[in-house]
């Protein structure tokens, strides 16, 4: 369940408490949920109950308990808590079969997971802008408030404007100077063009678009190897030996996949259609990024969506990121190793990884920059 269905859980719960008279309140169209603060718990919280509360009359706890019960049992929705003055906390239903649907949507809507209706009736107009990076970022926003089916456009008569600290980059490419126009928020300085141009992990430019370039190269190792993907268990413990309770993310310092300009590239040449089972130093067992890349792809639609409704692309930057952080350590995982036979636990793991390498693409898209199949 994305944050955006669940959303729209948490929006029935209220109409229904409503018409069973349960609840004397006005029926939002939207709620907010989010990652929980601290003190809360699950995968999700809501203050809905809160701001419910003054409508109603009653206590924002008395609330939250009458939602609680029309939340239970709801499709997707394993627990809801109530946690402080009244805030809605939801663990998620994260089985094998939740994880599958996931996987299963990503790659049926490709790049265009992500992409809703929440906006549908909002119009906005931009007015022209000269300025490079005003000019991306303005023509970056129109992508995504369409992309949450939004009407949005730049026109000599719009009144909207984007206002963000100027930066010109001609010494770069176009897609590596829109990366740095949008990946910083609207008051930061782009990163400079020495940045953008290594190809070295510490750049989060090369870092994604490399990503996406290792998903394909899975995907054409794996045919090599005569099996293709398919959703399902990916055979991975939660925990690596020795390390139980390791947490979903970790956060890797540059170097630490070991890319530097004298990396091997994608050329079209033969690739290894078999992983040695020594790992990078530095490098977390991958069998960890699983389930963090699960959430990475539950949550792009509500990244998407926030990033329209506050005209910030920097938000979908560092959601690209962050998941190319994560298919950059899962990589290891997906291949089978030395003489073993392709399982459908690496059918799976192809399946998800195949899922990120389509959000990796989708963002890129949105951004208008390339998504190369080799790099």
């Amino acid at each position: 369940m994305t944050p955006a269905e669940l959303s729209r859980t948490v929006v029935r719960a209220v109409r229904s408490a409503v018409d069973e008279g349960v609840l004397a309140v006005p029926v939002p169209d939207d709620v907010k949920v989010e990652r929980p603060r601290p003190g809360g718990g699950g995968d999700y919280a809501s203050a809905v109950a809160l701001k419910l509360a003054a409508a109603s009359g009653l206590a924002p706890r008395t609330v939250a308990e009458a939602l609680r019960g029309h939340l239970a049992g709801a499709p997707g929705v394993a627990r809801v808590d109530i946690t402080g003055p009244g805030f809605l906390n939801f663990t998620l239903d994260t089985g094998p079969a939740a994880h599958d649907d996931l996987v299963r949507r990503v790659l049926a809507l490709g790049p265009r997971y992500g992409h809703g209706d929440s906006l549908a009736g909002q119009h906005t107009s931009f007015a022209p802008v000269d300025e490079p990076r005003a000019l991306a970022v303005t023509s970056v926003v129109v992508e995504l408030l369409r992309s949450q089916g939004a009407t949005a456009e730049i026109t000599p008569y719009g009144s909207e404007r984007i206002h963000v600290l100027p930066a010109h980059l001609p010494e770069v490419g176009p897609d590596a100077a829109r990366w740095a126009y949008l990946r910083a928020a609207a008051h930061d300085r782009p990163a400079p063009a020495a940045e953008l141009l290594a190809q070295r992990d510490s750049n989060p430019y090369f870092r994604v678009r490399y990503a996406y370039t290792r998903t394909r190269a899975l995907t054409r190792n794996a045919h090599d190897l005569g099996f293709t993907s398919a959703p399902g268990d990916l055979g991975l413990p939660e925990t690596a030996p020795g390390n139980p309770g390791a947490p979903e993310a970790t956060h890797r310092t540059p170097g630490d996949l070991a890319l530097s300009e004298s990396a091997p590239r994608d050329t079209g040449a033969p690739e290894a259609t078999h992983r040695t089972p020594d790992r990078a130093p530095g490098i977390p067992d991958a069998t960890h990024r699983a389930p963090h890349l699960h959430r990475l792809l539950t949550d792009h639609p509500d990244v998407l969506l926030r990033a329209a409704r506050l005209a910030a692309p920097d938000r979908v930057a560092r959601q690209l990121e962050a998941l190319a952080d994560a298919v950059l350590d899962f990589q290891h995982c997906v291949l089978p190793l030395g003489d073993e036979k392709p399982l459908a636990a690496h059918r799976a793991r192809l399946a998800l990884a195949e899922a990120a390498g389509a959000v990796l693409a989708g963002g890129l898209s949105l951004f208008g920059i390339d998504a190369p199949e080799f790099l």
